[in-house]
Protein backbone atom coordinates (compact mmCIF):
# COMPACT_ATOMS: atom_id res chain seq x y z
CA UNK A 1 0.00 0.00 0.00
CA UNK A 2 1.43 3.21 -0.78
CA UNK A 3 0.99 6.97 0.40
CA UNK A 4 -2.53 8.19 1.72
CA UNK A 5 -4.08 9.72 -1.30
CA UNK A 6 -4.87 13.46 -1.33
CA UNK A 7 -8.75 12.91 -1.17
CA UNK A 8 -11.05 12.35 1.32
CA UNK A 9 -14.20 10.50 2.32
CA UNK A 10 -16.46 12.23 4.50
CA UNK A 11 -18.58 10.66 7.98
CA UNK A 12 -21.59 10.37 6.09
CA UNK A 13 -20.04 8.58 3.14
CA UNK A 14 -17.95 6.33 5.69
CA UNK A 15 -21.28 5.63 7.34
CA UNK A 16 -23.08 4.59 4.10
CA UNK A 17 -19.83 2.54 3.22
CA UNK A 18 -19.90 0.71 6.64
CA UNK A 19 -23.46 0.08 6.42
CA UNK A 20 -23.20 -1.76 3.32
CA UNK A 21 -20.44 -3.93 3.57
CA UNK A 22 -21.81 -4.72 7.67
CA UNK A 23 -25.17 -5.62 5.25
CA UNK A 24 -23.25 -7.64 2.32
CA UNK A 25 -20.25 -9.29 5.02
CA UNK A 26 -17.56 -7.85 3.01
CA UNK A 27 -14.71 -5.73 4.01
CA UNK A 28 -15.61 -1.44 4.77
CA UNK A 29 -13.33 -0.89 1.65
CA UNK A 30 -14.69 1.03 -1.00
CA UNK A 31 -13.12 1.82 -4.14
CA UNK A 32 -13.38 4.81 -6.42
CA UNK A 33 -12.34 4.65 -10.18
CA UNK A 34 -12.16 6.42 -13.27
CA UNK A 35 -12.99 5.02 -16.05
CA UNK A 36 -13.74 6.83 -19.91
CA UNK A 37 -17.21 7.34 -21.25
CA UNK A 38 -19.66 8.86 -19.62
CA UNK A 39 -21.81 12.33 -20.72
CA UNK A 40 -18.79 14.33 -19.83
CA UNK A 41 -15.70 12.37 -20.65
CA UNK A 42 -15.07 10.50 -17.37
CA UNK A 43 -17.07 8.51 -15.01
CA UNK A 44 -16.67 8.08 -11.58
CA UNK A 45 -17.20 4.19 -10.14
CA UNK A 46 -17.95 3.38 -7.32
CA UNK A 47 -17.90 -0.49 -5.73
CA UNK A 48 -16.67 -2.44 -2.27
CA UNK A 49 -13.04 -4.07 -2.33
CA UNK A 50 -12.59 -7.17 -0.89
CA UNK A 51 -9.07 -5.72 -0.11
CA UNK A 52 -6.47 -3.46 -0.43
CA UNK A 53 -3.93 -3.97 -3.30
CA UNK A 54 -0.09 -3.19 -3.11
CA UNK A 55 -0.13 -0.42 -5.70
CA UNK A 56 -3.60 0.73 -4.47
CA UNK A 57 -3.97 4.36 -2.28
CA UNK A 58 -5.79 4.03 0.51
CA UNK A 59 -7.61 6.97 3.07
CA UNK A 60 -9.07 5.56 6.22
CA UNK A 61 -12.09 7.57 7.89
CA UNK A 62 -14.38 6.44 11.09
CA UNK A 63 -13.16 2.93 10.40
CA UNK A 64 -13.81 2.99 6.74
CA UNK A 65 -11.15 2.50 3.69
CA UNK A 66 -11.06 3.96 0.66
CA UNK A 67 -9.02 3.19 -2.35
CA UNK A 68 -7.39 4.55 -5.32
CA UNK A 69 -5.55 3.32 -7.96
CA UNK A 70 -2.81 5.74 -9.04
CA UNK A 71 -4.60 6.88 -12.17
CA UNK A 72 -7.42 7.73 -10.66
CA UNK A 73 -5.46 9.81 -8.00
CA UNK A 74 -4.78 12.29 -10.49
CA UNK A 75 -7.80 12.62 -11.71
CA UNK A 76 -9.22 13.17 -7.82
CA UNK A 77 -6.20 14.56 -6.18
CA UNK A 78 -7.81 16.89 -3.80
CA UNK A 79 -11.03 15.82 -3.79
CA UNK A 80 -13.66 14.06 -1.31
CA UNK A 81 -16.61 11.38 -1.86
CA UNK A 82 -19.71 12.16 0.22
CA UNK A 83 -22.71 10.65 0.51
CA UNK A 84 -25.96 12.61 -0.37
CA UNK A 85 -29.39 11.85 0.48
CA UNK A 86 -31.96 14.06 -1.29
CA UNK A 87 -35.42 13.78 -2.63
CA UNK A 88 -33.55 13.47 -6.21
CA UNK A 89 -32.13 10.27 -4.95
CA UNK A 90 -29.46 8.90 -2.69
CA UNK A 91 -25.48 8.56 -3.74
CA UNK A 92 -22.29 8.77 -3.53
CA UNK A 93 -20.86 12.07 -4.79
CA UNK A 94 -17.10 13.32 -5.89
CA UNK A 95 -16.16 17.11 -4.99
CA UNK A 96 -13.31 17.06 -7.48
CA UNK A 97 -11.60 20.49 -7.70
CA UNK A 98 -9.85 18.84 -10.96
CA UNK A 99 -13.19 18.48 -12.96
CA UNK A 100 -13.29 21.11 -15.72
CA UNK A 101 -17.03 20.54 -16.13
CA UNK A 102 -19.37 18.07 -15.27
CA UNK A 103 -22.73 16.77 -16.46
CA UNK A 104 -25.99 17.25 -14.69
CA UNK A 105 -26.10 13.66 -12.36
CA UNK A 106 -23.42 14.47 -10.68
CA UNK A 107 -21.00 10.86 -11.91
CA UNK A 108 -19.20 12.38 -15.44
CA UNK A 109 -16.83 15.13 -15.80
CA UNK A 110 -14.29 16.43 -18.04
CA UNK A 111 -10.73 17.81 -17.48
Amino acid sequence: MSQAPEIALTPAAAARVAAIAQRQGKPAILRLSVEGGGCAGFSYRFGLAESVEADDLAAAADGVTLVVDEMTHDLVRGGQVDFVDTLGGAHFQVTNPNAASGCGCGSSFSV
